[in-house]
C-alpha cells in the first residue's frame, strides 16, 4: 500500500541515494512511495552499486525497512530479483535468516511488475 514518506524514510533514501534531488519518479511522474524500488530502479547503476547502497544501512535501518515490508508499506514488486537477492543477503547478515526468508516470501507474493 502506498504511503507518504516520513522524515525517517527521507533520511534513509538520502543515505542510500545522496544524489536524489526530487522525490518524483521520472517514468510515471508520481511521487516515490517506497524506498527500495527507487534506489534499485532509478539510482543504482548495477548490482554492485545497489549492494554498496544497501550496505550503507545500519541494522536499525534494515529492521525498520523489514517492518515496513511486513506491514505492506514498502513495495518490492518492481525490484529486480538480483537486487532483492542482495537485500535478502544483507538482511540475513544483519538481522537473521528468518527475517530474510520472510522478505523473500513477501517478494515472491508481490511480483506485480511480472504480471
Amino acid at each position: 500500500m502506498p504511503r507518504e514518506l516520513t522524515e525517517r524514510d527521507l533520511s534513509l533514501l538520502k543515505k542510500m541515494a545522496p544524489e536524489c534531488e526530487t522525490l518524483t519518479c521520472n517514468g510515471s511522474g508520481l511521487p516515490f512511495r517506497s524506498l527500495i524500488p527507487p534506489v534499485s530502479n532509478h539510482f543504482s547503476t548495477d548490482q554492485g552499486d545497489f549492494q554498496r547502497r544497501i550496505r550503507t544501512l545500519t541494522r536499525d535501518d534494515l529492521e525498520y525497512l523489514v517492518s515496513l515490508i511486513r506491514e505492506g508499506q514498502e513495495s518490492l514488486g518492481c525490484v529486480p530479483l538480483d537486487h532483492i537477492s542482495i537485500l535478502i543477503d544483507q538482511v540475513a547478515r544483519e538481522i537473521g535468516a528468518g527475517s530474510a526468508a520472510e522478505v523473500l516470501e513477501i517478494y515472491e507474493m508481490s511480483r506485480a511488475c511480472d504480471e
